[in-house]
Parts: C-alpha cells; structure tokens; sequence
C-alpha cells in the first residue's frame, strides 16, 4: 500500500509541474522562433534556391567562404549581363523574418556601374529594393539585414540577389554568404 501511495504521490507531483495529464490535448505552437531556411550558406550548391549559372562556387584559400566551404558568387566578366539568385520561405502568422546576409566586393571597376540589388518581397506589401551595393562595398566580408515586419495572417518572403554588369568600366565580383532567415 506504501508503494501506491508513493506511485499516486509522484504522478501528483508530475501533474502539478507539467499542468495537466496529457489526455490527447493538442500541443501548443512553437514560437517565432530560429532558422527557416534549409541551405542558407550554400553548402549544398543551389538547393533551395533559384540561381543563375555558375552561381555557387567552393572557396579556397585565396578567397575563402564566410563559413563554411561554398558561397554564392557574381563573377565579374566585364560584359553586360544580370544574374539572379532568390528564395522564397513561409512567414507564419505573427511572426517578423529577419534576413541577414554577408556580402564581399571586389573591383577593378573605376566608377559605379555595377550592382549588386538586394530585395525583399513579402506577400502584401509592394516589392522593393533593401540594399542596393556597389563596388564600394569592400573587399573584407560585411554583414546587412532586413526584416519583414508582423501580419495576422501566414505570408510567403522572396528574397533575392540580381548583379548587374556593364561592359567596359572594369570587373566587379559580388560574393554573399551565409543568408539567414529567423523568425521572431
């Protein structure tokens, strides 16, 4: 009987710390909370991501990654042409998305005519350009973010990296890494 009253006294005890008996009850949400994005640093190439061709590349010793081993990369040809690289994730309902990203420029370019347009679209509020880099953006790894805001409702984020390039003016290479997409 000793043994019962110790068995009835500890599942007491467990109740009163855990608020109830789970009888099938559905569990709360999980918070705004962490990271979203699946490949955020490029490690496995363009996976989950839209990009142009030779996008992704491994860094070496000579131009290392931020972390990691791979980024993504706007090789500078000195022609005229775009690239493009984007994503899109889901923003549950109540919760902000902070996107952070880590961009590396390097140029021989003598004035501004190439860029690099970092935009972020969200379900509802009009597209526009966040960052908008040029070659001035140096050659060591710089960290920018950009954030969503709050809805009521669940909405989809695009975020997207379109390099443009003229011919003529010199080489610009963009490189960007790790872009991180939290919830809060």
């Amino acid at each position: 009987m000793k043994a019962l009253v110790t068995i009835v006294s500890a599942t007491a005890l467990l109740l009163l710390a855990t608020g109830s008996a789970s009888h099938g009850r559905p569990t709360a949400d999980a918070p705004c909370a962490g990271q979203i994005h699946a490949n955020p640093g490029f490690e496995r190439g363009t996976t989950d991501w839209t990009a142009g061709p030779r996008i992704v590349v491994f860094g070496d010793a000579a131009r290392p990654a931020h972390t990691g081993r791979a980024y993504a990369t706007f090789a500078g040809l000195d022609v005229t042409r775009s690239d493009l690289l984007r994503t899109t994730v889901t923003v549950p309902a109540d919760c902000d998305l902070t996107v952070r990203f880590w961009v590396r420029t390097t140029t021989t370019e003598t004035t501004r005519g190439d860029y690099l347009n970092v935009g972020l679209a969200v379900t509802g509020i009009p597209p526009k350009t966040r960052f908008s880099l040029a070659f001035d953006g140096g050659a060591q790894w710089r960290q920018y973010s950009m954030s969503s805001g709050r809805a009521s409702t669940e909405r989809t984020a695009t975020v997207s990296f379109l390099a443009s390039e003229t011919a003529g003016n010199g080489v610009t290479t963009f490189d960007v890494d790790d872009v991180t997409f939290t919830l809060g």
